[in-house]
């Protein structure tokens, strides 16, 4: 990914949480040299040292056949992103897009049936566990989890790459960065709220 220097995040744990807050991404891979890519929810996952990104995709789905046959899989995460008029400046210039984006490289393997189900359990404690009626690994029938764990395949990535780009105008001056943030807070779309959020925290002037 390109990331002028204006716009390069160096902060791994902020970019862990950036992954952990927006974790339906999208894995890349080629097969026959034609990219594919499917987009799902993901879990990270700290071994020692080395962190890992897991999740599952349906056995009808291709791609898992490739994550082992690719040297390295493309997994990216974006956060809000929002038009930026040129209008909002003091100055003359041409409008622009904010967003917030990572990119993840690393080798994939496939996770055995044991494997499968601890991450599954997890997943389920992550979405489920503040609901009234939480729908957990063991609330759920033994019949009814065998047949779909044979419709599924999990997979664990191990991180090895880690690209980060927060393009949220840090290359305009104050007065502008400022009117920026007050002018997407009048947009009626909920991406143009989101972002003048993310830049507020952005500000360390």
């Amino acid at each position: 990914m390109f990331i002028p220097k204006y716009f390069q995040v160096k902060n791994m744990d902020e970019v862990i949480e950036f992954m952990k807050d927006n974790s339906f991404a999208t894995i890349v891979t080629t097969r026959k040299g034609k990219p594919i890519a499917t987009h799902l929810p993901l879990q990270l996952q700290k071994e020692g040292e080395d962190y890992f990104i897991t999740g599952h995709v349906a056995y009808g789905n291709p791609q898992w056949r490739t994550f082992e046959a690719n040297e390295s899989v493309l997994v990216i995460y974006q956060g809000p992103h929002a038009y930026i008029s040129s209008s909002w400046y003091g100055h003359e210039n041409v409008p622009t897009w904010n967003y917030q984006a990572v990119h993840v490289y690393g080798q994939a393997t496939i996770l055995s049936e044991e494997e499968l189900k601890r991450d599954l359990t997890k997943l389920l404690e992550k979405y489920e566990s503040n609901r009234e009626n939480p729908i957990l690994w063991d609330k759920v029938s033994p019949e009814l989890l065998e047949r779909e764990l044979k419709g599924i395949v999990g997979f664990k990535i191990k991180v090895e790459e880690i690209q980060a780009a927060y393009k949220l105008s840090q290359n305009r001056n104050e007065e502008d960065y400022h009117n920026i943030i007050e002018k997407l807070q009048e947009e009626d779309h909920p991406n143009s709220v989101q972002m003048a959020e993310v830049m507020k925290k952005n500000i360390i002037r």
